[in-house]
């Protein structure tokens, strides 16, 4: 079986899934008011940000990121049972998960996205004071991640017998044991940039062409399992863009943007292209280091800030941009740099 049609078909069946899944999770996000009992201009200290923040939040689902996962899930779901039905050979042909290639970004995806639902459901459902996103949720949070970061990074070390990280154009150079705290710091700056997450379709979009260029490089790699995987991917993130052009029918959430960019970060060392990330991922990069600018600058300055409101998408709300021309412009971007990161990866 070609390889065209081993990455087509699935996720052509990832997109439907999502398309035809989506109708009946909509009706319970709403008939179980999946959303925030809170708005977050209760607790916030910054005038900017409660200007930006309307009362969306306080009747829009935050759990559409399940749309994803579950795409992931039932493809492999319905692979298996056509398996039963059609030659061995067409099967392996269109079997995607494996061993060498997909297992660990799959797990990842699925352990990541539990835990950003459980966030979620925290967020909507008010468990104690742990609402608006309190430093100890945060603890929390960081703490899984960095469980989780662990064990893959061990995985990569002892199993796989990572010792070395690829610079582009120049090779491969030797870390040793020093590759499990790389590894770990690049998954928790992943991890940061989920809040990226703000406006209708953002996130969406920038996920989207991520997606599209780590199928376009593993294809390149001759990794044809891992760009498989992430096309389906890709095509459940495009179901639940297709219920989440402006005005959203619900948002990514926690249980969507966690596992996605924790994701990517196994899926950048699976192709070698972990130093690649800030261009693959510019959005996200920009996100997470606008971020963090905020913090150091209010800590070491007396509070003043270098962007009216952090993440950048928000400090351009806060200017005065429309929402859609935020999130557009954000597409282009987005789109821009992963050709180019596609360019340097198939090049270097």
């Amino acid at each position: 079986m070609s390889n065209a049609i081993k990455i087509f078909i699935p996720a052509i069946i990832s997109f439907v899934c999502g398309i035809l899944m989506t109708p009946i999770l909509t009706h319970y996000f709403y008939k179980y008011k999946f959303w925030r009992k809170t708005s977050r201009n209760e607790v916030a200290p910054d005038e900017h940000f409660r200007k930006i923040n309307g009362k969306e939040e306080l009747s829009t689902p935050r759990t559409g990121g399940m749309i994803v996962w579950m795409s992931v899930i039932f493809t492999i779901f319905i692979l298996i049972i056509l398996s039963f039905f059609i030659d061995k050979e067409t099967s392996d042909g269109l079997n995607f998960l494996s061993r060498s290639e997909t297992i660990l970004p799959f797990f990842a995806l699925i352990f990541a996205s539990l835990l950003g639902l459980f966030d979620d459901f925290i967020q909507i459902y008010g468990f104690k004071n742990l609402t608006g996103d309190p430093i100890v949720l945060r603890y929390i949070k960081i703490s899984t991640i960095l469980l989780i970061a662990f064990i893959f990074a061990w995985w990569f070390y002892f199993k796989l017998g990572m010792t070395s990280v690829y610079i582009p154009f120049i090779g491969y150079y030797f870390i040793g044991i020093l590759f499990i705290p790389f590894f770990i710091m690049i998954m928790l700056a992943m991890f940061s940039s989920s809040v990226i997450d703000g406006l209708d379709g953002l996130s969406g979009g920038v996920l989207a062409s991520i997606f599209v260029a780590y199928t376009v490089i593993a294809f390149f790699n001759g990794q044809m399992d891992l760009a498989a995987f992430c096309a389906v991917v890709t095509s459940g993130i495009l179901a639940f863009l297709w219920f989440n052009i402006p005005p959203a029918r619900f948002y990514m959430g926690e249980s969507g943007m966690i596992g996605l960019t924790v994701t990517i970060s196994v899926i950048a060392f699976l192709t070698n292209t972990v130093l690649l990330l800030p261009v693959i991922a510019f959005p996200l990069f920009v996100t997470s280091v606008s971020t963090v600018i905020q913090m150091v600058s209010k800590k070491l300055l007396n509070g003043k800030k270098v962007f009216l409101v952090a993440p950048l998408h928000h400090h351009f709300e806060a200017l005065g941009w429309p929402k859609y021309k935020i999130t557009m412009r954000y597409w282009i971007i987005s789109i821009i740099t992963s050709i180019i990161g596609v360019v340097l990866a198939i090049l270097q």
